[in-house]
């Protein structure tokens, strides 16, 4: 028996871990690398493995980072099981299609420049049928549902509190009469999140993986939190301008769109037009509808009291691009939520592009902002920007918002940890920048007194 750490261990993104036993071989998640262009360029490397010999993979939620090179992996001949939560697995049916087209649109655009160069073109790493391909295989569990996968090999999702879905997995291991468990973290989300519930307490393991996206930070209070967005929510109702709020299809979207439900009146939110400008954001909040067995307490209250998603009387789906260019022949009282969130893509470049030089219009930035981005640009105060080639002056105000994140922070990320206090397993700490990883390892041992390490791409642990 044995894991060998792959992804995520140099960075964040890419999720991918190895476990071996009983002669199978299982995969944790199968994510795309995301970034910069050098770091994207990982993901045509070929795997450290034949993708034939997976037994089975066992996926912790639908992100792409963490899901996105499963049809890769079917492209180059898995044909096993990938077991998900079941919310994953619709989550799935949205990310993973349109992770695919974007492969192919980014190697039509690169190869119109390979043309012009009379350079040979270049394949697409998948395309949307790969990614169909893959779907077939995806097999549902409900949350605490213990199932033996393979012969002497037993897995089962608990609620990680991350995004709809979003599981940490144990895994029971079998060998020899020799049993042996491990627990993956996958994404944890905050303690107190709405719509979610915290992460489940898991108390024993022989080894765990845990995350450490904010293994050395803490969130903003989150009443503060919501405080602020009321307080910039009226800062753009006196500037009689815009409120362009990016934000990422899945998770953030929908905390967005309950957070305007929730405080409607409050937040005179009537005087409003609201748009959800991003078909893959309403596809997901459909499927956040579909599940409220999955809410947590206040939510599930919320649920009962309406009959449709969201509680917004005001909100318009616009899913077509002609109804997307519409809403850019408003020059006041309109609240845009469209994707990209780290304004990279999507439909909310076009919505910046009418509105970043109007001293009244107002940008609400909610989530992490990776450099190179023009989120991080607007985030840094920068006074010129590049959109679609063309430079525009910022005059609009741009708020960034902490606390919103769906990561756990430090103290969320312990409290988790401290439950397996008794059982005193061995922590193996992934996913998260090296100063990151390196905190929380001394964090880990320090204050809860457990062995940790921080492993390297590649290292293999015996167990």
């Amino acid at each position: 028996m044995q894991i060998e750490f792959y992804g995520a261990t140099s960075g964040i993104t890419g999720s991918c871990h190895i476990l071996r036993a009983n002669g199978e071989t299982i995969l944790l998640d199968c994510g795309l690398i995301q970034g910069r262009r050098e770091e994207m360029e990982k993901n045509h490397r070929p795997f450290p493995f034949s993708p034939d010999e997976i037994s089975a993979v066992v996926l912790s939620h639908g992100h792409i980072d963490h899901s996105g090179r499963i049809p890769l992996l079917v492209k180059q001949g898995y044909q096993g099981p990938i077991y998900a939560q079941n919310a994953t697995m619709e989550l799935c049916d949205i990310l993973l299609q349109d992770s695919a087209f974007l492969q192919e649109k980014d190697a039509q655009y690169e190869n119109k420049w390979r043309k012009r160069k009379g350079k040979p073109f270049v394949e697409p790493l998948y395309t949307v049928p790969d990614a169909r391909d893959a779907l077939n295989n995806l097999v549902g569990l409900k949350y605490r549902e213990k199932r033996e996968i393979l012969p002497g090999i037993s897995i089962r999702f608990q609620d990680a509190g991350h995004i709809l879905g979003s599981s940490s997995v144990e895994v029971w291991l079998n060998e020899k009469g020799k049993q042996r468990k491990i627990v993956f973290s996958g994404d944890l989300g905050q303690y107190d999140t709405p719509i979610l519930n915290d992460p489940a307490v898991i108390d024993e393991a022989d080894h765990v993986i845990v995350e450490s996206t904010y293994g050395n930070r803490r969130h903003r209070d989150r009443q503060n939190t919501i405080e602020e967005i009321g307080e910039i929510i009226s800062a753009a109702a006196h500037g009689k301008g815009n409120l362009l709020i990016p934000a990422f299809s899945i998770g953030r979207t929908q905390e967005i769109l309950y957070y305007l439900g929730k405080y409607y009146d409050e937040w005179d939110l009537g005087r409003w037009q609201v748009f959800l400008d991003s078909p893959m954001a309403i596809r997901a909040s459909k499927v956040y509808w579909e599940y409220p067995h999955l809410y947590d307490e206040e939510a599930t209250k919320l649920r009962k009291q309406i009959n449709e998603m969201p509680h917004l009387r005001n909100l318009k789906l616009t899913e077509s691009p002609q109804e997307s260019m519409g809403i850019n022949r408003i020059k006041s009282g309109a609240i845009i939520i469209s994707a990209s969130g780290m304004c990279t893509g999507g439909r909310i470049m076009h919505h910046l592009k009418h509105n970043i030089s109007r001293s009244g219009a107002h940008i609400m930035i909610v989530g992490y902002q990776a450099h190179g981005t023009l989120g991080r640009a607007l985030v840094d105060g920068k006074s010129r920007v590049k959109i679609h080639g063309d430079e525009y002056r910022v005059k609009a105000s741009i708020h960034t918002v902490g606390g919103l994140s769906a990561h756990a922070d430090v103290d969320d990320l312990t409290r988790w940890v401290g439950n397996f206090r008794k059982s005193s397993p061995q922590m193996h700490v992934v996913h998260g920048e090296p100063e990151s990883k390196k905190d929380l390892r001394d964090l880990l041992e320090s204050e809860l007194g457990l062995k940790a390490s921080v492993p390297d791409m590649g290292d293999v642990l015996a167990l």
